[in-house]
């Protein structure tokens, strides 16, 4: 049977909200200054199951799911409430045990039918749900081989990806050793508060990170901005945004980790020399788009966790920290400039805009920076609206835990994030490969021109490979 390639048919059974097993008094639990720099924006993440040998049904898994689900939310409480404005005009965690919407569902194909490449087709349209209310949405689509696809939705504003991971894999964990007790997250507010007095760089800051706009008038069912389609009616062109994975073997990353090689010898990590090579991409991509093409400019921003920059050698909490610990500093340069860059030397331009993000003090003097402008609210500015500029943001994903995410009858055969956010920045999230050790995983949210690009560039279509069946061992 083929791939499918129009949309699929998702039938909803039943939807259930899964409250925690022992619910705690209600309670608010406030947001930290690092949390308030995140606009309200949903991300997802899902998993592949292959049909497992053995007694377990989907009815069986459903249950499996369900109650874990309402065992871990002990621990992890905060999933369970929602988010409230205050009246300060900021919003704040209240943990009322309202508890996650769980939607059974059920799909017509197979898993290896699925365009795993193309997440705008199954994904978008049917296998994840948006999230309407509460923190966290959790859907469970079994498929027609006997497969299923679990998918949860987060509210950025209180977890990021590391968060996340961490509840997936107590989650996971919870539900295959019944008696196992999940890692408890730290959620002591106390460990990111502002400095009296405070200390900061204002300026660097103020560069980093732009005052927030009102929110648009139109707004998906989650409450951030409507994802496009590749279907939709109102379709605008080469720039709406659409969401493709690809996949890039490991002796592709040696050979671009070894191209990135700074001309002094200094070896440049694999995760910079994968940002410099977008950056280019994005800047070749750009050349031409207009007449005063030497005016526009290439933003490229990366994500930096800062969990171990704030780490005290006296507590490991900041391991175990549940919340938002994100920084996003970012460089630019013009495309001119960019398409005259050697791989080394766009490596190392990387790797100078990260250092102003990878020491305590840069999240420390954020926290204190944050403090001073309350209640207005901040967003990092390489996502704002530029007409003179293009940018995308790298987000490491290399901690995935794929292998962890088992819930009792195997590990996924695939996973990824979904982060169609909606704004015109990219989002880019390289993952570690379940098929072949050493690979990443790539998903890509970015303009139709510019992926169109992607795919006719002779160099990038030799790195990024679309994901198929086949690199997943799935049979057709």
């Amino acid at each position: 049977m083929g791939v499918v390639e129009k949309g699929i048919q998702v039938i909803i059974h039943r939807k259930k909200t899964v409250s925690p097993a022992l619910p705690m008094q209600d309670h608010w639990l406030p947001f930290s200054n690092l949390d308030l720099l995140l606009p309200p924006i949903d991300f997802s993440v899902f998993f592949c199951y292959q049909q497992q040998g053995g007694s377990s049904s989907s009815m069986m898994m459903m249950e499996t799911l369900k109650k874990s689900l309402a065992q871990v939310l002990v621990a992890y409480y905060p999933l369970a409430g929602e988010v409230v404005m205050n009246l300060a005009g900021e919003p704040e965690l209240f943990c009322s045990n309202r508890g996650v919407d769980f939607i059974e569902a059920y799909a017509n194909v197979e898993l290896s039918q699925l365009q795993l490449h193309d997440p705008n087709i199954c994904f978008e349209n049917g296998l994840i749900s948006k999230k309407k209310d509460g923190v966290l949405c959790v859907q469970a689509t079994e498929l027609k081989c006997g497969g299923m696809v679990v998918a949860c939705t987060f509210d950025h504003r209180v977890a990021d990806a590391y968060s996340a991971n961490m509840f997936l894999v107590a989650w996971a964990e919870t539900a295959a050793i019944p008696k196992h007790e999940p890692l408890v997250p730290c959620l002591r507010r106390s460990l990111l508060l502002p400095r009296r007095p405070g200390h900061y760089d204002a300026a660097s800051f103020d560069k980093l990170y732009a005052a927030l706009p009102p929110p648009p008038i139109t707004k998906g069912e989650g409450g951030g901005a409507k994802p496009k389609h590749d279907d939709d009616d109102d379709d605008d062109g080469d720039d709406d945004p659409i969401n493709r994975i690809y996949y890039i073997t490991a002796e592709d990353m040696d050979l671009l980790q070894s191209k990135a090689t700074s001309s002094n010898g200094k070896k440049r990590s694999k995760m910079e020399a994968f940002s410099a090579f977008l950056w280019k991409i994005l800047a070749r991509s750009t050349s031409g788009a207009d007449d005063m093409i030497e005016r526009r400019r290439c933003k490229l921003g990366v994500v930096v966790d800062g969990r171990s920059r704030l780490q005290s050698s006296s507590s490991n909490s900041m391991e175990s920290y549940f919340g938002n610990v994100l920084s996003i500093p970012y460089g630019e340069a013009t495309v001119d400039e960019m398409e005259r860059m050697s791989m080394s030397q766009a490596a190392d331009a990387v790797h100078e805009s990260l250092s102003v993000a990878t020491t305590k003090e840069h999240f420390r003097g954020l926290i204190d920076w944050v403090e001073t402008r309350r209640p207005q609210q901040f967003v990092a500015s390489v996502y704002g609206e530029d007409p003179g500029s293009t940018a995308v943001v790298v987000s490491s994903g290399r901690g995935f835990p794929i292998k962890k995410v088992n819930f009792g009858w195997g590990r996924p055969v695939f996973g990824s994030y979904h982060f169609p956010w909606g704004g015109s920045a990219g989002y880019v999230m390289p993952m570690p490969s379940m098929s072949r050790e050493g690979d990443w995983i790539v998903y890509i949210h970015m303009s139709r021109r510019h992926l169109d690009f992607l795919h006719a560039d002779h160099e990038a279509t030799q790195f990024f490979r679309p994901l198929t069946p086949d690199y997943l061992r799935l049979s057709i």
